[in-house]
């Protein structure tokens, strides 16, 4: 079993489980083409979950397959063979080695929470609840 998605005009319209002989004998005259996507692909690089349900770099990276799981919603760059999740905000930007978008400003490294305030472009600290 495999998940392939649906791409039409560059975007995923659909993301199915799938044995790769159902589409020998499958007839879809809809517009759009079915891509395999790897459901353990991040960021360009593979990943395994062991029992306790961690997840990891695979030591075999050959099984990295377009960037990142297709989702609805993504687009498919050809050229990368690369699906790229919806841009989160404008100030973000794409990085191209793992074709996830990036907030120009580095994520706060001090333990607190931060939200994305696109208005500032910039992190703001999420507050808490008082108890």
């Amino acid at each position: 079993m495999g998940h392939y998605a649906k791409v039409v005009d560059n975007l995923v319209t659909k993301v199915i489980v799938a044995k790769a002989e159902f589409f020998d004998g499958f007839v879809d005259d809809s517009p759009g083409e079915w891509i395999k996507t790897s459901y353990n692909t991040v960021g360009g690089k593979h990943h395994t979950q062991d029992e306790e349900g961690i997840w990891t770099e695979s030591a075999d990276q050959s099984k990295a397959l377009r960037k990142n799981f297709a989702g609805c919603g993504y687009t498919y760059d050809r050229e990368r063979d690369a699906f790229i999740p919806p841009k989160p905000y404008t100030s973000w930007v794409l990085n191209d080695d793992t074709c996830l978008w990036e907030a120009p400003v580095d994520y706060p490294d001090d333990g607190e929470v931060y939200a994305w305030n696109e208005t500032i472009t910039n992190w703001t600290l999420v507050t808490k609840d008082p108890e």
